[in-house]
């Protein structure tokens, strides 16, 4: 029905809209991977700042899955965890300070989505190696993956047979730490966004955050 006093006026198009400058940066570093770099220095400098070399020679890699929303993109079902949405990929060294991480439908296997994470680990960080990590990423078609972008070990830590309720697990409990605290920032309680790549852009925006606060309180 048309507004007879004339005080409805229709919307622009879209490609008319201005773009505001926060989302026009935030376009600009996503396509250009700039929001991988603060993340790679700042991991640098912590480690220096902790006596450590600068580059890590090993990581530890864990998934996470989590819900998408009505924002649509891609997805899938995780049959294991029975979520819907997408899965996520990080590497940290072993203190927990994120290397990388990568984005994907949840339905893709942990053993199918390592490989992404790894090999794009490979030319910022040369020299890691050593990777550690649970029983999701063991068999040989995990191996035969690697074995066409460099050299691995893979270190597989498994919970024992005999334990009962919660136990913590040597370097495993570090990724899964780092998991925790990038989900306290509100952005990542679900994948909201549309697109793998501004998923991706907040899971390192995040990251900055806390590299920032850690060193103001040191």
């Amino acid at each position: 029905m048309a507004c007879r006093g004339g005080c409805c006026r229709p919307f622009p198009p879209v490609s008319t809209v201005p773009v505001s400058t926060v989302r026009r940066w935030f376009y600009l570093w996503r396509d250009n991977g700039l929001w991988l770099t603060p993340n790679h220095v700042l991991l640098m400098a912590m480690r220096e700042a902790q006596g450590r070399e600068a580059s890590p020679s090993a990581g530890v890699i864990n998934s996470q899955s989590v819900k998408t929303t009505e924002s649509g993109g891609p997805s899938g079902h995780d049959a294991d965890k029975k979520i819907k949405g997408r899965k996520r990929h990080i590497l940290t060294d072993t203190q927990g300070n994120l290397g990388h991480a990568v984005i994907h439908a949840a339905d893709i296997q942990d053993h199918d989505g390592a490989p992404l994470a790894l090999a794009e680990i490979v030319k910022p960080f040369p020299w890691l190696w050593y990777v550690f990590t649970d029983g999701g990423y063991a068999g040989d078609k995990l191996k035969e993956a690697l074995r066409r972008i460099g050299k691995w070990t893979i270190d597989i830590i498994k919970r024992s047979d005999t334990a009962k309720g919660f136990e913590v697990l040597p370097r495993r409990w570090v990724v899964e730490r780092t998991l925790a605290w990038l989900n306290r920032n509100r952005r990542l309680t679900k994948d909201f966004k549309q697109t793998i790549a501004s998923a991706t852009a907040w899971r390192f925006i995040t990251s900055v955050q806390l590299f920032v606060r850690r060193n103001v309180r040191h």
